[in-house]
Formats: structure tokens, C-alpha cells, sequence
């Protein structure tokens, strides 16, 4: 995710530099932690008048696999931005899950030497992705943290119309922005499309690492460099940061910026 300054007529101020720098990734598990007995898979304990309950759910196997993709796309990272570190986000403090959780990733560290390592409790993470967010690189985490502090970064770097996402499995996946639906402005012509046009660049990025298509893979980088181009030229002014352009001017407007 990358930061986008708000069209008002005049450039945001940041309050710090580094900001502009801003590039992360937030990795969660999205079949276990807290979302395991979620009423979409039928696991719930028995609920009564008196009393709700649910169970938090972390598995070694299932772990390590996320842990591992983790630490396979900070090697990527440093591979292309020359640095790479990944923290792990938990509250191994309260949580004897957590604390497992923490245990495998140390487990799993001693595998990747070249990538830097790190540790946040959960709270301590949402505070510092506010104070000073160009600290972070890969995050980590379990489900329900995941889909918290996504939308967070997601306010990082202008809005859920900027946050793209993908659900990786070991040999299929699914891409597409992580805001959902916005019933609230539907054929209002109003929508920032890049989430959706960020989301399909995560696709051939995937694409091409796998199959070793450099084309996929240039492709993939043109489309981020022309968003990042679009907004440091003004040529990109989605409604959702207070500009003046609509999804069908923002989607042609890329498309003259990947043309040149």
C-alpha cells in the first residue's frame, strides 16, 4: 500500500516526510484465530440468554504455512527495495494462542537469517502504524487483528478505495479490493476503481512469480507506477479524497497514464 495525498486544490502537508515512503503489507490467516467458529462455517458454541461465546483457534501447520509466505514475500521485498523485515503481530503478553503463535514464528525465523525480525502487541501495533506507519514492512498476525489493523492502513494511505488484497492458497487464489461493496453510492459514478485496478496488478505480480513470465510481472509494475505517477502529477483526483473525478474519469485517466 502506498500513500496518496488529498486533492483539495493544495497538497497535504505530512507531518513527516517518511510518510511519502509508506509501503506495507498486512498478512492475516483467514480460516482460524477468532473467525473459526464465525457462523459462515457453523462452529459456534451453543449460545443462551445468559451467555455468548467463541473460540480463538491457532494450529502449527496452518501457522508455519502462513509464516512462511510471510517471510517468502519480505525476501521478495528486500530482493526489489533492497531492505526486508517482518513483525509479528500478537498479544503473547495475555494469550497463552498468541504466545504459540509467537513460538512458531521464532520457530520459522531461524529458516529466512536474511530477513530482519520483529515483535508488537496487537494495541501496540495500531498505535505506531498511526505515529510513525514507514516503520513497518510485512506484518503477521491472526485473523481478527488482520482485519482490523487492514483497514487501518487502509485510512494510511488515503482509503478503503486505495487498499488492495488477495486470499492466497497454496495453489489458488482470489484478488480483489479489500473495501466490499458501498450499496450507499451505486451507480453514482463515484467510486475509486484503484483498489479494484491495484488488486489485478497483485494478480499478474502472483501470476508471473510463478510461472516466470517477466511480461506479467512488468505489467504488474507499470500498473503501480502509473497510479503512483497519476498521483504525483494530479492526474488521478478520486471523489473519495475530496477530488473531482468519478470512477469512469479515474479508470480512463490510468489508462492514458499506462498509454504514455
Amino acid at each position: 500500500m502506498r500513500p496518496v495525498k488529498a486533492y483539495d486544490g493544495a497538497p497535504m502537508m505530512l507531518a513527516d516526510p517518511r510518510a511519502a515512503e509508506l509501503d506495507m503489507v498486512i498478512i492475516r490467516e483467514c480460516t482460524e484465530g477468532l473467525f473459526y467458529t464465525a457462523a459462515v462455517h457453523n462452529r459456534s458454541p451453543k449460545t443462551n440468554a445468559d451467555e455468548a461465546r467463541e473460540t480463538l483457534r491457532i494450529t502449527r501447520s496452518v501457522s508455519e504455512r502462513l509464516i512462511d509466505f510471510a517471510f517468502r514475500l519480505a525476501q521478495r521485498r528486500k530482493a526489489k527495495r533492497g531492505h526486508g523485515h517482518l513483525t509479528c503481530v500478537d498479544k503473547a503478553n495475555v494469550f497463552q494462542a498468541f504466545a504459540f503463535f509467537r513460538q512458531i514464528f521464532d520457530e520459522r525465523a531461524k529458516q529466512f537469517t536474511d530477513i530482519e525480525t520483529g515483535y508488537s502487541y496487537v494495541d501496540a501495533a495500531a498505535l505506531e502504524l498511526v505515529r510513525k506507519p514507514w516503520t513497518f514492512d510485512v506484518m503477521v498476525m491472526e485473523n481478527m487483528f488482520g482485519d482490523i489493523l487492514s483497514d487501518l492502513a487502509g485510512g494510511l494511505v488515503g482509503g478503503m478505495g486505495m487498499a488492495a488484497s488477495a486470499e492466497i492458497g497454496d495453489h489458488h487464489c482470489l484478488f480483489q479490493p479489500a473495501h466490499g461493496s458501498a450499496p450507499d453510492i451505486m451507480g453514482q459514478d463515484k467510486a475509486n476503481p484503484l483498489a479494484a485496478i491495484l488488486s489485478g496488478a497483485m494478480m499478474l505480480d502472483w501470476l508471473g512469480h510463478g510461472s516466470g513470465n517477466q511480461q506479467m510481472l512488468a505489467a504488474a509494475e507499470m500498473i503501480e507506477d502509473a497510479v503512483t505517477t497519476g498521483f504525483a502529477t494530479r492526474a488521478l483526483r478520486p471523489m473519495e479524497f475530496g477530488g473531482d473525478m468519478g470512477l469512469k474519469q479515474m479508470t480512463e485517466a490510468l489508462l492514458e497514464i499506462v498509454k504514455s
